[in-house]
């Protein structure tokens, strides 16, 4: 499925919607932008013929991944053997690009964006030039090590990617660093951003609000989390006290998206300089008891969809 409409009312942005469709599911979406002869991100592998037979007649001059998960390189071979484009990320991101097999995906990965095929990556400067606009490139891990964005200070545009996504986070998946998520939504909120335009294909005119607001929301959780922690609370109990039972995207993702994970990360700390470049191996994922999964099978509909909105 691939929905293609204007970001802006002036139409210098193009957003590509992607996901692949399954039957009594919610599409779970997934964005790609196009400027300039520049396009951000390529989406999931499931939907990579449909991505390149979109852009067909268009001018693709180069291609920027904001980072190596699955469901932003998809569709990167097939793009670069159409156009011939340089493909640019960060430097940590190329091994994965050359060999997606580097990247363990679990099965809801599989199901829901796919394996993305070999592509040829060149490590991405400090800018980003097209014909009309120059992109600053901003380092933001959390979300994943080799996480950039793409700032265009004359338009104040700012291409999140997954550095920012909108919501109240109730869940993280397994690897991500909550503080490095904060650190970085921080040094986005120090620049003179006008719009955003996020992974998630939301785009959002307010200005730095939006990041402030998620900065404020994602700190107040932790202190509350590290509170709860200091008075004796086991991070079990600290999940219950304030998020209650597991939400289902829990159990569908076999705990490798879990509100546990979000707790422990917070309780893990700030990573070093080093245990940032380290992919930190996964803990043995905890799935609470089946009936709780059947009660929170009930929000199934918005489960996914939510955790990006």
């Amino acid at each position: 499925m691939i929905q293609l409409e204007p970001a802006l009312e002036s139409g210098a942005v193009i957003k590509f919607r992607l996901a692949r469709s399954l039957p009594g599911r919610r599409p779970y979406f997934t964005a790609a932008y196009w400027v300039d002869g520049l396009l951000i991100d390529s989406g999931p592998a499931h939907t990579a013929r449909q991505m390149t037979a979109a852009l067909k007649g268009w001018q693709v001059d180069q291609i920027v991944n904001t980072h190596s998960h699955e469901d932003h390189i998809g569709a990167n071979a097939s793009l670069q053997a159409v156009f011939g484009c340089p493909i640019l990320a960060h430097p940590e991101a190329l091994p994965v690009l050359a060999d997606p097999r580097l990247q363990r995906l679990q099965p809801y990965r599989l199901l829901f964006w796919g394996r993305p095929k070999p592509s040829h990556g060149q490590p991405i400067g400090d800018e980003v030039e097209t014909d009309h606009y120059r992109f600053r490139v901003v380092p933001t891990p959390g979300h994943s090590p080799d996480h950039i964005c793409l700032f265009e200070p004359e338009q104040g545009w700012l291409f999140s990617g997954d550095a920012y996504i909108g919501g109240e986070d109730q869940a993280l998946r397994s690897g991500y660093d909550i503080w490095g998520i904060i650190e970085s939504l921080n040094r986005l909120a120090e620049l003179p951003v006008g719009t955003i335009f996020a992974g998630s294909g939301s785009v959002r005119n307010q200005g730095v609000a939006p990041l402030e607001a998620k900065i404020d929301y994602l700190e107040q959780l932790g202190d509350r989390i590290l509170d709860l922690h200091e008075r004796g609370m086991s991070p079990r109990r600290i999940r219950r006290q304030i998020f209650g039972r597991e939400p289902f995207i829990s159990y569908f993702t076999l705990g490798h998206f879990s509100t546990m994970n979000l707790i422990r990360s917070y309780l893990a700390g700030p990573r070093t300089e080093e245990q940032q470049e380290e992919q930190p191996p996964e803990p043995d994922q905890e799935v609470a008891p089946v009936e709780e999964a059947k009660e929170a099978q009930e929000q199934s509909g918005a489960a996914i969809e939510s955790a990006r909105e």
